[in-house]
């Protein structure tokens, strides 16, 4: 289980830090920055990836009421401008200035970090390491899930509701049969090939 062994090394108030959706195909990365509370912690913080997802509603809400949050979004055509590494890094740093007040150290999950000013140190696989990582990992997954279910609703054929963007069966097919659209990352190669089939299949007419 996560522990607050890190925390305890490092200059307060310390913030983890952890994204989510790297690797859709359509939709936001998104980036939390978490400190936690000295007394009141939620009891079973975890990686999110771990969690049933009422559980991790449950525990993304009591993080809401009693820690300081920041959120980072970087949209699908930033991410095209950008490259997904990049826009990774411009998510976490955007989450990290989202806090409202300056951490003394921030622990990032993975073997990177931004281009920032802050004291930071990278923790591979930090979600099951860092408290304030794994609760940052909570955050920011439950965050984007909301967001992509939103979508879902105006574009139902994706399946968004159950894949959250990512590219599962159902949405490979309805790329296929559908076409992207403006919520997709055109430079993911699975959209790119689907706009290219997509615009093929238009009727041309000469002038």
């Amino acid at each position: 289980m996560p522990s607050l062994k890190h925390e305890k090394l490092c200059l307060a108030p310390v913030a983890g830090v952890d994204e989510a959706g790297r690797g859709p195909l359509a939709g936001p990365v998104v980036a939390a920055a978490v400190i936690l509370p000295a007394k009141g912690v939620p009891r079973g913080i975890k990686d999110s990836k771990t969690l049933p997802p009422l559980e991790r509603e449950r525990l993304h809400d009591r993080l809401r009421a009693c820690a300081i949050v920041g959120i980072g979004i970087v949209e699908a055509d930033e991410i095209d401008t950008l490259n997904i590494y990049w826009a990774t890094m411009k998510a976490m740093t955007l989450a990290v200035e989202a806090l409202g007040c300056a951490p003394g150290h921030v622990l990032v999950d993975g073997n990177r970090l931004p281009k920032w000013g802050f004291a930071a140190t990278p923790i591979v696989k930090g979600d099951a390491i860092s408290l304030s990582i794994a609760a940052a990992s909570i955050i920011a997954k439950h965050t984007r899930d909301t967001i992509m279910l939103a979508h879902a609703e105006a574009h139902p054929h994706y399946g968004w509701h159950s894949n959250q963007g990512y590219g599962a069966p159902d949405h490979l097919r309805a790329l296929r049969e559908h076409g992207p659209c403006a919520l997709h990352r055109r430079s993911f190669r699975p959209v790119a090939e689907a706009y290219l089939v997509n615009e093929s299949s238009q009727p041309h007419t000469s002038a």
